[in-house]
């Protein structure tokens, strides 16, 4: 699978953002959790609502990634966070899935 990140108007990119500050450590297991999205592994994935799905990363505070899918390839990244922010991170992930549907309308 192809996988993308979202960006804001502004041409930011909040994963990222959130990426860039993980401690080496964290951003391996992050970076090879990306991979195995990109792999078509669906272990340790479920939905959170809204079309937007939690990929679990079982590391340090319990690692999520948060993306949708974008037709059959692509999978748009749309935030980072622990368990802990869990819920914020979803809703700001929900937030961030409907303004790129609005943007791209080939949905």
């Amino acid at each position: 699978m192809e996988i993308v990140e979202y960006l804001t108007a502004d041409g930011e990119s909040p994963f990222a953002n959130w990426f860039d500050v993980l401690d080496p450590v964290a951003a391996a297991k992050v970076t090879t959790g990306m991979m195995r999205l990109a792999a078509g592994n669906t272990s340790n994935i479920k939905g959170v609502g809204g079309g937007v799905l939690e990929h679990r990363i079982d590391f340090g505070p319990g690692y999520r990634i948060y993306f949708a899918r974008d037709g059959e390839t692509i999978v748009v990244l749309l935030a980072g966070g622990t368990k802990r922010r869990q819920q914020t991170d979803i809703e700001r992930a929900l937030l961030r899935w409907q303004d790129y549907k609005s943007r791209n309308r080939r949905m």
